[in-house]
């Protein structure tokens, strides 16, 4: 009896978790797991452990390891995009001003690849899930509260909105765009981090990034008709 009675005594001192704050741990969690092992190291029962609950209080707040790694992909994701919107913060020009925008552009890849490079874990995970790209909330967010799109789709689809407006690249180029851009970019990303090259050196890192770049900045100048083929 004074066993159970101390257990009791002491589950009832236990401070209570916010509400919340164990589907935030666990998906917290969930990043550093992916961090250093990718989508495939997100386990439902590893992060609760990190967090310090018993297994089953998981399943209050996601059906199963699926669901969770979607929340962990989301957040990730997220980390992407708050990565290049502050890149581009840092682009110094009101907007419309033409070469602010380019700047702009450049920005959102610049930003692409250094997170690719530097969280290789967290770009895998963001992309381990199709439709990552496609919404502007998370997962059963009230709609009223939904968050501006940060998505690289998105954030790279405004700067290529802004070049049409400074009069860079013309409206007629413009649909659809964005998936040869990013497909050139990421394609990048791909090679020199878990691809063919990935062993190059920094330098040669650097020249072949500066090298995209150039090559995505040169091509919409000759879609508008500012350079030679």
């Amino acid at each position: 009896m004074t066993d159970g009675r101390a257990t009791a005594d002491a589950t009832a001192a236990r401070p209570k978790r916010p509400r919340g704050a164990v589907r935030e741990g666990l998906i917290a969690a969930g990043l550093e797991l992916a961090r250093t092992g990718g989508p495939d190291a997100v386990v439902l029962r590893e992060a609760t452990r990190i967090v310090g609950v018993v297994p089953n209080a998981a399943y209050r707040h996601f059906a199963d390891r699926d669901a969770l790694l979607a929340a962990v992909c989301y957040a990730a994701m997220n980390q992407l995009g708050d990565r290049m919107a502050a890149e581009v913060a840092r682009v110094r020009g009101e907007y419309g001003d033409p070469d602010a925008a380019a700047h702009r552009l450049r920005a959102i890849g610049t930003a692409y690849l250094r997170f690719a490079h530097e969280e290789p874990g967290l770009f895998a995970t963001a992309h381990a899930l199709p439709g990552q790209h496609t919404y502007n909330a998370a997962p059963n967010a009230n709609a009223d509260n939904a968050e501006p799109d940060r998505t690289p789709k998105a954030q790279l689809g405004a700067a290529l909105d802004e070049l049409v407006d400074a009069g860079v690249l013309d409206p007629h180029s413009r649909a659809g765009i964005e998936f040869p851009i990013w497909s050139t970019v990421h394609g990048l990303a791909v090679l020199t981090g878990e691809g063919p090259l990935r062993e190059i050196s920094d330098a040669e890192l650097q020249d072949l990034e500066n090298l995209t770049l150039d090559f995505i900045g040169n091509s919409i100048a000759f879609l508008s008709g500012g350079a030679e083929p």
